[in-house]
């Protein structure tokens, strides 16, 4: 028997979070493990008067092209995926994975040469969402490798999981919409300030938001959400920032990573562990060690660390940033192949400042 939470999220994903209506071509991302998830996406795309089409991929056959193909191959794009990236109405990307470090000994050069290839699509994509041309989500099936990764029980996972996305309640869109109303009104207060400041044992750094839009991440684009987020002006930050949490990208899992900035630059970057691998991917290209993203994690809901970026980023009581691509509707001009996102706990003797005024301390908004 389906979990009804399940049905819930389903419903959610299509009805809440990218509002399909009659006729949209709808563009569903998964991989096998995420099937039950899928089924039921699809079941509810259907019934809204949608059209879906379902991409499969595995990470071993990822894992196989990245491994065998010439640089020439990773370079080439599929005439099916750029016109699902140009004319889909809404994408939703359903993570799910047999193996989560499928790709920890892939080589970082290859894994680069196909990020730069795809550049193209994606800045495309994100030029089309803030234009409003398209309606997109990324959301997690709670599989038991995402569970063994978050060292839980594959049962308390799927609780954690629906939980966060409020599947467990009566009403999760009204449960959504309140989260909505709560931080719009920070958003509000943030609208046409210039300076942030944070300090903190972990953090000491400034960046302007002059110009920027702060945006209210409230289910639509990431299911769970839970933060408020801008593009920093590109050549702003100066200081540096001592990451809390591991930050995992293409099956690697980059501990202790410290970064310092120089007139918006990352200008020196370490790790404890696969430092040759940050570094790697902070040189994929000319954006790549500039800000695209600086966030507050809203969602006190969640409270344990998972490795799953999904979830993390959005902690009560952290903020993220992200080096690489920027977010267009935000004002963020830096393009990157890659989005790349570190998150830093603020619970203790913490502030974050906007033009001198307090904000947030110690894991609590102030205003």
């Amino acid at each position: 028997m389906t979990d009804s939470r399940l049905i819930k999220l389903a419903h959610l994903l299509v009805s809440y979070s990218l509002r399909i209506k009659p006729g949209d071509w709808v563009w569903v991302t998964s991989q096998p493990v995420a099937e039950p998830l899928i089924r039921e996406v699809v079941a509810e795309i259907v019934r809204a008067g949608g059209n879906p089409t379902v991409t499969l991929t595995s990470d071993a056959i990822t894992e196989t092209m990245l491994r065998e193909s010439s640089p020439e191959q990773l370079a080439w794009i599929s005439p099916t995926d750029r016109l699902l990236f140009e004319r889909a109405d809404a994408r939703i990307n359903i993570l799910g994975t047999d193996n989560t470090r499928a790709l920890s000994n892939v080589d970082p050069a290859q894994q680069k040469l196909y990020g730069q290839a795809r550049r193209e699509l994606s800045t495309l994509f994100m030029e089309r969402s803030a234009r409003k041309e398209v309606r997109w989500n990324v959301v997690l099936y709670p599989c038991p490798a995402f569970a063994q990764e978050a060292d839980m029980s594959l049962r308390a996972y799927e609780d954690f999981v629906y939980s966060a996305c409020f599947c467990d309640r009566d009403d999760p869109e009204a449960e959504w919409n309140k989260l909505y109303q709560s931080q719009e009104h920070i958003v509000a207060w943030l609208k046409g300030k210039k300076q942030v400041t944070v300090k903190s044992p972990n953090a000491d750094l400034t960046l302007s938001v002059e110009g920027r839009t702060f945006i209210n991440s409230d289910g639509r684009a990431n299911m769970p959400s839970g933060e408020v987020f801008t593009g920093p002006v590109e050549t702003s930050a100066n200081g540096w920032v001592q990451f809390t949490y591991p930050a995992i990208r293409g099956g690697r899992e980059v501990e202790g990573v410290r970064l310092e900035f120089k007139d918006g630059k990352v200008v020196k970057a370490s790790a404890k562990k696969n430092e040759a691998y940050l570094v790697s991917q902070l040189d994929s290209d000319e954006g790549a060690r500039y800000l695209g993203e600086f966030a507050i994690g809203t969602n006190y809901g969640i409270q344990q660390f998972t490795k799953s970026i999904l979830f993390d980023e959005k902690i009560g009581g952290s903020f993220h940033m992200a080096v690489g691509a920027g977010y267009p509707e935000t004002g963020s001009v830096n393009k990157s192949a890659i989005h790349w996102d570190f998150i830093c706990d603020i619970r203790t003797d913490s502030e974050i400042r906007v033009d001198g005024e307090l904000l947030y301390k110690d894991g609590q908004f102030k205003i």
